[in-house]
């Protein structure tokens, strides 16, 4: 194994996960509200997301990252209206915190399905396939699989970690959390989700794209 291109792949996983974002905002609700290993699952629905990218990149697969640059408004239209509804129930939803809370599969499944959709129509998830790859020289040669698949796996271990440290470090705060102060982080992280899906609506718009372009890559 290629140990340098699987430390270049991780660096992108972390680099694409780890910037402020809904999912960032979900999985440490979820930790808050169910613990460490319901904010790990939610997490990883990003993290597999990731690794798509990183497999799109990996194996040099053009013609997907330019059909997903074409239908990329469609994207920001359907993520956008995800985010609004995703926030409204998150903060209209009345929560009881548990002490040993148990995970039920419906409601898993559902986390980890929100997160890979809400990374996989990311903009800036996507740009990531153009800026993150290049800059580290996380490049395979065309051909290369055992290099590629390296690069993926370094890729999901990147977005992993990160999804690790957010949920360990934000399970630290659970502790002593009672329903009123849940049912108060709900809201605000509600509140800010429904605004990051406005943000992404209005990217949508003539005038959001002049300020993309505006905008500093």
């Amino acid at each position: 194994m290629d140990f340098v291109l699987f430390a270049k792949g991780a660096i992108a996983g972390f680099v694409i996960a780890a910037p402020v974002g809904p999912v960032g905002i979900m999985v440490a609700q979820r930790t808050l509200a169910k613990g460490i290993a319901a904010g790990l699952i939610a997490g990883a629905g990003g993290a597999l997301a990731d690794t798509v990218f990183g497999a799109i990149a990996a194996f040099g697969i053009t013609f997907v990252a330019a059909f997903l640059h074409e239908i990329e408004p469609s994207l920001r239209l359907g993520g956008g209206i995800l985010l609004i509804l995703l926030g409204l129930l998150t903060a209209l939803k009345s929560v009881k915190t548990e002490a040993n809370p148990r995970l039920s599969f419906t409601r898993s499944f559902g986390d980890f399905a929100t997160s890979f959709i809400l990374t996989i129509t990311n903009p800036a998830t996507i740009a990531s396939l153009v800026v993150v790859f290049p800059a580290l020289g996380a490049i395979v040669p065309e051909g290369d699989l055992a290099r590629a698949w390296t690069l993926i796996l370094g890729v999901f271990a990147g977005s992993a970690l990160w999804w690790l440290t957010l949920s360990t470090l934000t399970g630290l705060f659970r502790t002593g959390l009672n329903e009123a102060r849940m049912q108060t982080i709900n809201r605000i992280s509600g509140v800010a989700i429904v605004c990051f899906g406005i943000v992404v609506l209005v990217s949508v718009t003539r005038l959001g794209k002049s300020l993309l372009d505006l905008a500093p890559v």
